[in-house]
């Protein structure tokens, strides 16, 4: 279990159902020493954890387990081959607990076996087996693509195990419901009630009382606490009715059993947890889709050209695969030969296939349409562009949003409230229920343990953000955390960077005009530009390509006007007009004329000049993307105000802003002024959106309120930014910001049912409509609605999924 200390270690979790059963195990976390951070994950079903030395992991899973809740874990026996002393099962045992995910490992010489348990998100057989061979060993183990054992083969075992507890708890509570309610002059009819609820209490119900009890000893409580103390009340309280009759009739009462309650109040609450579960199931369709992207096996082409079927975990870096028609792209890479047109939608959202020719790049999760081509694996594991989308939208799914904050203070109170109410409930009955005080104080506080739903509270807001978040990666929008889709929500100004964003950002060279026709110069201003990382210089390497590059001295990149660089004792300046007004540099009058004419039909200009005066004059082109226009026209309809900011002169400037229909935009801004320019609109009382693509946007993104970045302008441009659009379309702003909308409308929608059906259901259940109408609600039906509370939630949160379906 050895990690680097910067790891994130993620523990699956079991029976963790609502953000207060989460907030009590990150208690139970800080606790351990060892662990130096922690954070339960309630969408996601997990915890991460940092720890700070191999003990630790045991621990951490131990503590889990002792607050009644569960982490998946995998326990096997493999034979270990080829020791031959005590010392070698020291060995074995050892490397084995080295390795990362593995919680406990034992080596026992005498049988010859390992017993290990270990995380199935982290490791497998397959890995354990590789590390033992490192030392001399070997583990026998079964074939591990038919029989390893997946954290989802686990989830749907424990589903399966749930769904047949429910089925069988409302089989055996069906006649106890019968002869409670219609059939209680029947002879032995209590007897019989007896024993069809014992199984339903005791086995199919135990896991509430072993949680609740794990809970007690830590002097906490959860949903389970208030299960088992109403269904244990109402039992032993039956039982004790049915063999003590006369302590009642004694004092002239009737001596009633509540068998059908305990056993349909566990009945209900396990077919809700049913429902939920497969409710939840629902709500990560977007992840199980996108880790179904990724093929189990390729066929990796050897050096002599033979081809070989190959598992996925053991493709490296420079492996060339072969990709068939129809199959998907395993790995990150460079197509080699052939081309083919391969579908990106599930990573973009676009429908249209892309065309893929020799050094292109492929991405794991595409889908190859029609020809057969190799290519060359350049990202494998987890550096593909597919694991990346994965862990981000997991991280976003995990991340709390601010609103959430107050949901955690009410869930972390709400249970001993509860359990507050249905004690005070209980004594006011004593005290004024006259003859059957006792009774009815009893079952109405049974009542309130049974409706008071923390579930239904601390499910609102992580179902809606696992949905909202889930359909944002659908359409290609990946969000980074929970605020900056809550938050985009309030945005009323967006900047856009000009290129990369409103337009293709492929610049090409569409003219050039020279004082002269002098082929040296040609040669220098080629030298320069390919010396310049500038954008717009790989437009102007990719026109002269051609000719031959000379050797140039004290090169110099000024940013945001430019570039200089000496031949031959003379200097020579590529950039903005700017560029050459200050180092005093003459423009001929046709080459000023050109220039303003290409200026008017929205070229961007740069100017080649030596000390004295312009050689020539370029003008570059990069088309407006179709999408831009009407996904301006949509957020301009949404009352948001559009600023472009460019580098590019006033002319190009005004030239974009006129065809597009953005009316504020500002010309030959620096990179450093962009993140001022977000500040001056923040101080105006704006939430501000900063639209972006280039490493020269970074710091306007960190500034922004919420940050946008083009999927395919630069990395750390998508790092910085809180929102990703893989396609780099505009039009999928608007379609974040609707979704921003829904999902925050859905939070409060959820929390107002939870908040509302607990305000009314708590008091009602207590009886306080008893002395207006003598309405006394019955613990059965407490049950089913505390049961629906929660499927209510979850079922809300999934309606995200549904709307807008076309947008």
């Amino acid at each position: 279990m050895a990690t680097n200390n910067n790891d994130i270690i993620y523990l699956p979790l079991e029976g963790v159902e609502s953000e207060h059963c989460a907030l009590i195990v990150e208690k139970g976390l800080s606790r351990v020493e060892g662990v130096t951070t922690h954070k339960v994950e309630l969408n996601n079903q997990r915890a991460a954890i940092t720890i700070n030395n191999e003990e630790v992991l045991s621990k951490a899973v131990n503590a889990i387990k002792d607050l009644g809740y569960g982490v998946t874990v995998v326990k096997k026996v493999f034979p270990v081959l080829g020791m031959t002393c005590a010392s070698c099962a020291g060995s074995a045992e050892s490397i084995v607990s080295y390795e990362p995910g593995v919680v406990n490992a034992n080596v026992n010489f005498a049988t010859g076996n390992l017993t290990v348990e270990y995380l199935p998100n982290m490791t497998n057989a397959l890995k354990l087996q590789k590390a033992v061979q490192g030392v001399g060993y070997d583990l026998l183990i079964e074939d591990e693509t038919s029989q390893q054992e997946t954290l989802e083969a686990i989830h749907e075992k424990k589903f399966k195990q749930l769904k047949t507890k429910t089925l069988w708890s409302v089989i055996l509570s069906l006649p106890v419901v019968t002869i409670g309610m219609f059939l209680t002059n029947i002879p032995y009819a209590n007897a019989i009630m007896w024993a069809f609820a014992t199984p339903v209490v005791m086995w199919f119900g135990k896991d509430f009382y072993i949680n609740a009890w794990k809970q007690a000893k830590h002097r906490s409580a959860n949903m389970d606490t208030l299960v088992a103390l109403s269904t244990g009340i109402a039992y032993l309280f039956s039982v004790f009715n049915m063999l003590f009759p006369e302590f009642w009739e004694a004092k002239g009462l009737e001596a009633h059993v509540y068998f059908e309650a305990a056993a349909v109040i566990i009945a209900f609450i396990l077919l809700g947890k049913l429902l939920e579960e497969k409710a939840k199931g629902n709500t990560s369709s977007a992840i199980k889709k996108l880790m179904g992207l990724q093929p189990k096996t390729v066929i990796v082409v050897q050096a002599d050209g033979t081809e070989k079927q190959t598992a996925i975990e053991e493709v490296i870096a420079d492996d060339i695969i072969l990709v068939k028609p129809g199959e998907k792209i395993a790995v990150d890479g460079i197509v080699t030969t052939g081309s083919s047109f391969v579908d990106e939608s599930m990573l973009s959202g676009e429908p249209i296939p892309v065309l893929k020719n020799k050094n292109e790049k492929v991405f794991a999760g595409t889908i190859n349409q029609k020809g057969s081509f190799q290519f060359k694996a350049v990202k494998v594991g987890k550096e593909t562009m597919l694991a990346q989308i994965i862990k981000m939208v997991q991280d976003a799914q995990g991340s709390k949003a601010p609103v959430q904050k107050l949901v955690d203070k009410i869930a972390g109170i709400f249970v001993p409230v509860v359990m507050g109410i249905a004690i005070i409930t209980f004594i006011i009955w004593l005290i004024l229920g006259g003859d059957n005080g006792v009774v009815q104080g009893l079952l109405a506080a049974i009542t309130v343990l049974v409706i008071a739903c923390p579930c239904a509270l601390g499910l609102a807001t992580p179902t809606a953000i696992m949905v909202g978040v889930g359909k944002g990666a659908e359409k290609g929008i990946l969000i980074k955390d929970a605020e900056s889709l809550e938050l985009a929500k309030k945005v009323n100004a967006i900047i856009l960077d000009k290129t990369g964003t409103i337009t293709e950002g492929k610049p090409q060279v569409a003219n050039i005009h020279w004082l002269d026709n002098d082929n040296s110069a040609q040669n220098i201003l080629l030298s320069i530009e390919k010396k310049s990382e500038h954008p717009l210089a790989e437009a102007v390497v990719k026109h002269l390509g051609e000719l031959s590059t000379v050797e140039l001295s004290n090169f110099d990149s000024i940013t945001g006007k430019g570039a200089k660089a000496d031949y031959n004792g003379a200097t020579f300046f590529v950039g903005n007009k700017k560029l050459l007004t200050q180092n005093n540099i003459t423009i001929a009058d046709a080459l000023l004329q050109q220039a303003d004419e290409w200026g008017k039909q929205a070229k961007t200009v740069i100017w080649f000049a030596n000390s004295q005066q312009a050689l020539s004059v370029l003008a570059i082109s990069d088309k407006i993307k179709e999408t831009s226009v009407q996904a301006i026209k949509e957020l301009q309809a949404m009352d948001i105000e559009l600023y472009m900011l460019t580098g590019d002169n006033e002319a190009t400037a005004k030239s974009i802003a006129e065809e597009t229909g953005i009316k504020h935009y500002k010309a030959e801004v620096l990179p450093q002024h962009k993140a001022d320019f977000v500040r001056e609109l923040q101080q105006q009382g704006k939430t501000v959106a900063m639209v972006g693509d280039g490493i020269n946007d970074s710091t306007a993104l960190a500034t922004a309120d919420v940050s946008i970045a083009m999927g395919k302008g630069s990395d750390i441009a998508m790092d910085v930014a809180k929102m990703t659009i893989i396609s780099s379309d505009l039009s999928k702003i608007p379609q974040a910001i609707k979704l921003s909308k829904q999902t925050v409308a859905t939070i409060k929608q959820n929390l107002f049912w939870a908040f509302i059906y607990n305000l009314i259901g708590i008091p009602i259940a207590a009886g306080i409509l008893y002395p207006v109408n003598g309405f006394l609600l019955n613990p059965m039906i407490a049950g089913a609605a505390m049961a629906m509370s929660s499927v209510s939630v979850v079922s809300n949160s999934l309606r995200l999924k549904w709307k807008n379906k076309n947008t």
